[in-house]
C-alpha cells in the first residue's frame, strides 16, 4: 500500500501531481472508493459535512471531486455484516481509497474490526489518500489532544502502519486550526516522531520511504 497523508485533501497542484504519480495514471483512468466513517465519531461533524465529502459538493477538502473514472462509497461499519469474500475484491480491484477526516480512533477501531485495514495493507498497488483523521489513523497513536472518542479498550492505538504521528491543520495564530504552540505542546506528550503540517501539505510513504510534499508549512518534531 502506498500513502498520501494530507491535512485537508488535494488542495494544490503539487499534491495532485503526487497523487497521480502514486496512482501511475490520471485520475480520469482510476477507480476510487471513499470512506467517511471517521465523520461519525467526531462530535463536531454532522451528516451534512459527511455528505459534502461524499458528494464533493461544497467541499473545502478536494478528494472525491477530482474527476475519477468511477467512485464508490465504502463503509467499514457495514463490512462485519457482509461475507468477506464479497467485499474483499472491492478493495483489491480499486486504485485508491479516499479517507475522510473526523475522529481517528473511531476510524482505527472500525478499520481493524472490519478487517479492512489488513486487506488494504496487503495490496501493494493501492493508494491510501487520507484527509486529517484519515491520515492520522496510520500512526502508532494520536495523542490526547486529538482524541474525541475512545474505543472499548480505552487505548490510544492507531494502525501503526507508519512510525510517526501527524498533527494536521497548522494555521497562523488566531486563525481556525491548530497554532504552532498547540502542536508543539501536543508533540511534547508523544514519544515518537511527529509531523505537524498545514492544509497545503502531505506526507508521502512508499515502501517505507517517507517524504513531504508541500506548498505550505511543516515541521518534524521529536525526529
Amino acid at each position: 500500500m502506498k500513502m498520501l497523508l494530507t491535512s485537508a485533501g488535494i488542495r494544490n497542484r503539487s499534491l495532485e501531481n503526487a497523487l497521480v504519480e502514486l496512482l501511475g495514471k490520471p485520475t480520469a483512468e482510476a477507480d476510487a472508493l471513499c470512506i467517511t466513517t471517521a465523520s461519525y465519531g467526531h462530535p463536531n461533524v454532522n451528516p451534512q459535512r459527511a455528505w459534502s465529502f461524499v458528494s464533493g459538493v461544497g467541499s473545502m477538502t478536494p478528494m472525491v471531486e477530482l474527476g475519477w473514472k468511477s467512485m464508490g462509497l465504502l463503509e467499514p461499519l457495514a463490512l462485519p455484516h457482509i461475507p468477506r469474500e464479497r467485499w474483499e475484491p472491492w478493495i483489491r480491484e480499486t486504485d485508491v481509497l479516499l479517507v475522510n477526516g473526523g475522529d481517528a480512533l473511531f476510524l482505527a477501531h472500525w478499520l481493524r474490526e472490519s478487517g479492512l485495514a489488513d486487506v488494504a495493507a496487503s495490496v501493494p498497488g493501492i493508494v491510501w489518500c487520507g484527509l486529517s483523521a484519515g491520515s492520522m489513523v496510520m500512526a502508532p497513536k494520536m495523542g490526547d489532544d486529538f482524541i474525541q472518542w475512545r474505543p472499548p479498550s480505552g487505548e490510544d492505538k492507531g494502525l501503526g502502519l507508519v512510525d510517526f504521528s501527524i498533527g494536521p491543520h497548522w494555521a497562523p495564530d488566531g486563525m481556525p486550526g491548530n497554532s504552532l504552540a498547540e502542536l508543539e505542546a501536543w508533540a511534547a506528550t508523544m514519544d515518537n516522531p511527529c509531523y505537524v503540517m498545514d492544509d497545503d501539505t502531505a506526507i508521502r510513504v512508499v515502501d517505507g520511504a517517507v517524504d513531504v510534499i508541500s506548498e505550505g508549512r511543516w515541521q518534524l518534531l521529536n525526529g
